[in-house]
């Protein structure tokens, strides 16, 4: 093992856990783990994976059963974009490091495997943590982490990544300050991305059966699951999507209500100042301009443009369907995404021209911009006609 030595041990109930910690791009990582595993002999290797990233970190396919429309039809653009970015700068890192992302939660299982040891994958489903996280964020929160995620592809940050600099992040002490900072900056994403996980994590290690454990985990989930060391964790509550807000349902019907109500005094009210043409063009101009626009920036097909003009004055009055979709299923109509783009996505996507070169990336930017230049569009739109009846 290396001087400074990442495991920890925990005992408890005639059974050893032993927790390393790791940074997920770190080449020291992967000794350290084969090391620990040589050194312990467990009889159980947990491993901070779930299934889905398991597939993911060994199938080069993982993303040829991705379907662009029922992810439009379904809202999840933005989700699936940052959930694309986040990966893409990851795999940035790991190519300036020469290691793959993951590589040591591979070489734990490979290790496990070769010395007869069960393999336990001990993680949150991705998809349940990452719709958690999604959930907690409000939508200005949302383009702020898909904003930060493109410039980090833009930007030259990581690429000057030392590795001295990413094993200084397995210190305790620098996690910790660390984490505060994420904290502070986005409280609402610790709590389900790194606090729920701890637990869940803690809880998976305790209940693998094992009586000498060695449990492989990123460096920042071992002193919360520390704290949460033989403590009762109710995992099925960790694993239930939230309900969507009942603000958001109402405020959903809310504008609507009132454009027709401001749009229908126009036409039934004789003495005002400002006519009904007057007031739907105070609609539909920001409208159309704005979503076809941003659909045009974002390299959109003349029929996605076109139907960014057509839907958002529509799409901005009916809940639960938005122009960014109409301009989606559009767009990826017209550009018809293959299996092959799909599975060229890991490849594509390492910098924002990756993003753009790529068709289902494409389909899923264009989408995101009309949905941002609709909204833009009705938030101008409104107070257009509310300055003409005041």
């Amino acid at each position: 093992m290396s001087d400074a030595n990442p495991v920890t041990v925990l005992e408890g109930d005639g059974a050893s856990y032993h927790l390393v910690g790791t940074a997920h791009v770190s080449k020291r990582s992967i000794d350290e783990v084969c090391e620990a595993i040589d050194e312990i002999k467990p009889d159980v290797v947990c491993v901070e994976l779930c299934d889905s990233r398991y597939r993911a970190l060994t199938s080069r396919s993982a993303w040829a059963d991705l379907d662009i429309f029922k992810v439009i039809r379904e809202g999840k653009t933005l989700f699936l974009l940052a959930n694309i970015a986040l990966s893409a700068y990851q795999r940035r890192i790991g190519q300036k490091l020469g290691v793959k992302p993951g590589a040591e939660l591979l070489a734990a299982v490979e290790k496990a495997e070769s010395m007869g040891a069960r393999v336990e994958l001990v993680d949150r489903d991705i998809h349940i943590t990452l719709k958690r996280t999604w959930a907690n964020l409000r939508f200005r929160d949302k383009l702020g982490l898909l904003s930060a995620l493109m410039a980090s592809l833009m930007s030259r940050r990581g690429q000057d990544l030392t590795e001295e600099e990413v094993e200084s992040l397995k210190d305790q002490a620098n996690l910790s300050k660390l984490l505060d900072e994420f904290a502070e900056e986005l409280p609402s994403v610790r709590e389900p991305l790194i606090d729920e996980r701890d637990q869940f994590l803690m809880s998976g290690v305790e209940q693998s059966g094992g009586e000498r454990v060695v449990a492989v985990v990123g460096a920042a989930h071992v002193p919360g699951m520390k704290r949460w060391f033989g403590k009762p964790i109710d995992r099925e509550s960790l694993r239930q999507l939230p309900p969507p807000g009942k603000w958001l349902k109402v405020l959903k019907w809310v504008l609507p209500v009132v454009i027709i109500g401001l749009l229908v005094r126009g036409i039934f009210q004789e003495q005002q100042d400002a006519s009904f043409q007057e007031m739907l063009l105070a609609w539909v101009l920001p409208n159309s301009i704005m979503a076809a626009l941003l659909t045009t920036l974002a390299g959109g097909k003349l029929l996605s443009i076109g139907a960014a003009l057509v839907s958002s004055p529509l799409t901005s009055l009916i809940p639960g369907v938005g122009s960014g979709m109409v301009v989606g299923l559009t767009e990826a109509w017209r550009r018809k995404p293959t299996v092959d783009d799909c599975e060229a996505i890991r490849d594509d996507v390492n910098n924002l021209r990756g993003f753009y070169r790529n068709p289902v990336t494409r389909v899923l930017l264009v989408a995101f911009a009309a949905t941002i230049g609709s909204a833009v569009g009705a938030a101008i739109g409104t107070t257009w006609l509310v300055t003409l009846v005041a």
